[in-house]
């Protein structure tokens, strides 16, 4: 089967680079800078271009008269040039006024070249496009698209792209419709006919005609349909990129169980350990197993007996206790005689891990003669040095750290199981890393060439998104909490009742109790090059360069910050300790700043997100949100579950700034009605996309562009049963299908 063409958009439409080179006529010059704004867009195949839709349509079918036309409304007016003007005041501009015969309108530019002044002179008839203002002085056009008037309208609407600096929405035109000719003049079929027969033929187009109609829809077209992704048109897109995607999670699960992994039986070649750690932990913990937890131990320790590396997911909700499952498989692996690592995304929530397991199992690990070892990048060279000397040599069986145990010089003796921690806060890169790090040694030199990976999340996972993009992982659900959690009462509060919070947690701090304050920035400084902090969530700058950097820093300064809101707690309540905590704190100051607070010695911890996932202090029982409309639903129910943690009636205030967005309303309405994590994650789904659940957001790539889980589970389902019969059926057109949808992002189908 014939591949599609490669070649780069770039060559000359009917050229190909071979033929050029036979000709002897290269072209070896420089690329414009059009062209290479395409290249930094990823725009580098006929395919690529075939597959950059538009944002949005525009009308040029039609020509409006002016007097016909309402207030912004974005027309298309053919008329004659009566006046032009260039004013210095208030600033320079170029004025430029029309007549079509219905009314007059004045074309105004700020910025003008002589090709303007050329084109826009008295007596000449210019084709207008733009949107129309009216206002007492008459009818006005700002910045509007001109041409010499004359010449045949276009027969369909208009793309208009996502684009870039220097790229031209003229240029782009040109170059997608280019590229969409050589691809569709390549097209070759990959999903056999018996399958697609299987969907309901009213739902989609063929892949011709479905690029063909949304690159140029006819100018009755349904644009609601349209944009909404529901037409036609949009589904054959859909079924060929969830089909890609399913494959790929196919091929993955498969390739992994051709993978030998070292077996963690409790009793290795009969030999049991004199102390069983599984046995003496369930002795020392205060509390015993829920049966879901139950549950999730027993898949897994059924997991971690197979020859077959283990990938599974532990999700659960916030406080469901997912860090004693993961002690549980630990012990499984240490018992078995391997090595187990613990990856968690910040240095809060790893000291965490460390300080609990080490109280949990450290005393039967000495007896044993091992450990377990801490390990961070804000160690100092000497700790650091003896950590990778007990990991290196089998002493540390546990290992608990951040990212710093992907490292190069981190080197394991027998690794058997990796645990990450919280893994969407990791990028796409770092997981993707640990796993190929994760290779060891089996007794007697058998190759083990992937320890098993089990990676939690108290972010529950909706049922799409596991069809979709955790495919190739078994699930394990935590879906009960321990006895003994708290309910948690959620207010949404406006920022002018800010006084009225702070009275309450004076309140709160003189009955014993602690709280929280979660800001979303560090301080008032924008970064000079517009690069938003681990833990502010700004949203990117919204222009290239400086100027995208002073439109964040101007945001920014619009926020109240975590160091003013200290400042302000520490003077409205001076009986009570308020502490500070954020990223850029040195890691002996955070460390010693949450030890405080878990000893009760401070009353108030005024923070950024840095307290998000992990953090446990029962005794504080009110959590304040700062700009909560600027927070994510998932982190915000993250965020939550940091208080209700103990036997005290708790609280979580959500403090926003009016006038909320409609999107910020909605999740502050869903935060109120419901503490079910599993219908928070769901809502969050179809409100954000699944880049927060994924870490996707850290890759750059999002793995689906067409389809939409919300809407297209159908579609999920079919690609589903379709993928294992394509790959045993049709191999050959099942890796041409993953090569043309997904090229080297199917990596990141495995992380």
């Amino acid at each position: 089967m014939a591949r599609v063409a490669r070649r780069s958009p770039l060559s000359p439409k009917g050229s190909s680079n071979a033929s050029s080179e036979a000709a002897g006529k290269v072209d070896r010059s420089p690329p414009s800078a059009a062209a290479r704004a395409l290249q930094k867009m990823g725009l580098r195949t006929d395919w690529d271009l075939a597959l950059h839709l538009p944002l949005r349509y525009e009308d040029h079918t039609r020509l409006t008269a002016l007097a016909d036309a309402r207030d912004r409304q974005a027309i298309q007016f053919e008329a004659m040039v009566v006046a032009v003007e260039v004013s210095q005041r208030p600033r320079r501009q170029l004025r430029v006024t029309v007549d079509d015969g219905t009314d007059r309108c004045v074309l105004r530019f700020m910025v003008f070249y002589p090709s303007h002044q050329a084109t826009l002179v008295v007596g000449a008839r210019v084709r207008v496009r733009g949107d129309l203002h009216v206002s007492i002085w008459g009818l006005e056009m700002v910045h509007p698209s001109f041409t010499p008037a004359g010449g045949p309208l276009p027969q369909t609407l208009t793309p208009v792209y996502p684009a870039t600096a220097g790229l031209p929405q003229a240029y782009l035109r040109k170059a997608v419709a280019s590229g969409l000719h050589r691809a569709l003049q390549h097209w070759t079929e990959t999903v056999p006919d018996d399958f697609l027969r299987k969907i309901d033929a009213q739902r989609f187009y063929g892949m011709a005609s479905s690029l063909l109609f949304l690159h140029n829809p006819p100018a009755d077209a349904d644009l609601v349909a349209l944009q909404d992704r529901h037409h036609p048109a949009w589904g054959r897109l859909k079924v060929d990129e969830l089909l890609a995607q399913q494959l790929a999670q196919c091929l993955s699960r498969r390739e992994r169980d051709r993978l030998c992994a070292p077996v963690l039986a409790a009793a290795p070649d009969g030999h049991a350990p004199s102390v069983s750690l599984m046995q003496d932990f369930l002795k020392v913990l205060p509390f015993g197993l829920t049966a879901a937890q139950q549950r999730a131990v027993a898949e897994i320790q059924n997991d971690l007996a197979r020859t077959r590396p283990m990938h599974r997911l532990l999700q659960g909700d916030v406080g469901a206790g997912k860090t004693v499952v993961a002690a549980l498989a630990a012990c499984v692996c240490m018992d078995a005689g391997w090595q187990c690592a613990l990856m968690a995304p910040t240095e809060i929530l790893a000291n965490q891990h460390f300080t609990k397991l080490v109280g949990w199992l450290g005393p039967v690990l000495a007896a044993r003669g091992q450990s377990v070892a801490w390990l961070t990048g804000s160690q100092k060279k000497k700790d650091r040095t003896e950590m990778l000397a007990r990991i290196a040599s089998g002493q540390a069986a546990l290992v608990v750290g951040t990212h710093a145990l992907i490292q190069e010089q981190v080197q394991f003796a027998r690794l058997g199981l990796a645990v990450i921690d919280e893994q969407h806060r990791f990028g796409v890169a770092q997981r993707l890393a640990l796993r190929d790090k994760l290779a060891g040694h089996g007794p007697a030199g058998t190759l083990a060439r992937e320890p098993h990976l089990l990676m939690m999340t108290a972010t529950p996972i909706p049922r799409t998104l596991a069809m979709s993009y955790y495919a190739d992982l078994d699930v394990s659900t935590l879906d009960e909490l321990p006895p003994g959690r708290t309910p948690v009462v959620t207010r949404v509060v406006s920022d002018e009742r800010r006084d009225d919070v702070i009275g309450r947690i004076a309140a709160q701090v003189a009955n014993g109790r602690q709280v929280y304050w979660v800001c979303p920035l560090i301080d008032e400084q924008a970064d000079p090059d517009g690069e938003a902090h681990a833990d502010s969530l700004l949203p990117a700058p919204s222009g290239p360069g400086k100027a995208g950097a002073r439109a964040a820093g101007r945001e920014a300064l619009a926020l109240r910050n975590v160091t003013a809101t200290h400042a302000e707690l520490s003077a409205a309540l001076p009986d009570v300790r308020v502490a500070l905590l954020h990223s850029r704190l040195p890691a002996t100051d955070k460390q010693q700043v949450m030890e405080a607070f878990a000893k009760g010695e401070t009353g108030v911890l005024v923070s950024t997100t840095v307290i998000e996932v992990g953090v446990d202090v029962p005794n504080a029982s009110l959590m304040v949100i700062e700009h909560a409309e600027r927070f994510g639903l998932s982190q915000l129910h993250q965020l939550r579950g940091r208080v209700g943690r103990g036997a005290a009636a708790s609280a979580c205030v959500l403090l926003y700034s009016p006038p909320l967005s409609p999107t910020g309303r909605e999740r502050l309405k869903a935060m109120a009605r419901t503490a079910d994590g599993f219908e928070i994650a769901r809502i969050d789904l179809a409100l954000r996309g699944p880049g927060e659940f994924l870490g996707a957001r850290q890759s750059g790539d999002a793995m689906l562009r067409f389809a939409d889980l919300s809407s297209d589970e159908d579609l999920l389902e079919w690609a589903r049963a379709v993928a294992p019969a394509m790959l045993d059926d049709y191999p050959d057109e099942a890796r041409l299908h993953m090569d043309r949808w997904l090229g080297n992002r199917s990596d990141f189908l495995k992380a």
